[in-house]
């Protein structure tokens, strides 16, 4: 009998469908920032300072349920800035307070991201 030799693999090496790992929350923020420079605008003073604005001008009430957003993060009644048009990285969108509403983190990661995913992505571009 003869020497087995190696066998060359037949595919190439497939490049990674995703970059991060279900649940690897952390390599997924990264990706984001890499791709979504915008993110950052949420870690600015300016950007807590508007968003503290609009939640006293809707006296802490979700604009699409009417309950009180009294709770502390993640609690479904905390209150959570939406952007009523996504901005998708522009500015003017971003920054206007009138593109923004009170709404509670429960209707925010239910119905609202419901609404976003069903949108296409071009509608906004």
């Amino acid at each position: 009998m003869g020497k087995l030799r190696a066998l060359q693999p037949n595919l190439a090496k497939l490049a990674p469908r995703i970059s991060y790992l279900p649940g690897d929350d952390k390599a997924r923020d990264r990706q984001r920032r890499a791709t979504q420079p915008w993110r950052a605008w949420y870690k600015t003073p300016r950007w807590e300072k508007l968003r503290q604005a609009m939640f006293l001008r809707d006296n802490y009430v979700c604009q699409r349920s009417g309950e009180l957003c009294t709770g502390k993060a993640p609690a479904p009644n905390s209150p959570v800035a939406n952007h009523k048009t996504p901005h998708r990285g522009n500015p003017a969108l971003f920054w206007d307070i009138n593109n923004l509403e009170t709404v509670s983190k429960r209707v925010h990661d239910s119905e609202i991201q419901r609404e976003e995913q069903s949108i296409p992505r071009g509608h906004w571009d």
